[in-house]
């Protein structure tokens, strides 16, 4: 049985967004929303090694000892 979620508080720039998104998709909000949330669950499971690399090397890391010295260094800068 399908369930019921609810999102309180949410700004009234990100509703404007999100409203604008659904428009330009030509879905309701609740179908918009219902979309990106299905599209996070898929990406998440679909990881691929491959895919788990290249978000590694977009975050500027290359190999464990690089990822020490930006620790060390972003706790020097402090």
């Amino acid at each position: 049985m399908p369930t019921n979620l609810s999102i309180k508080k949410v700004p009234d720039e990100l509703v404007a967004h999100l409203r604008r998104r659904a428009r330009d998709h030509h879905r309701s909000l609740q179908g918009e929303l219902l979309s990106i949330i299905e599209a996070s669950v898929r990406e998440e499971s679909t990881l691929t090694p491959k895919a788990i690399l290249a978000k590694i090397q977009r975050a500027g890391l290359c190999s464990p000892s690089e990822s020490v010295s930006m620790i060390r260094k972003d706790r020097d800068a402090r």
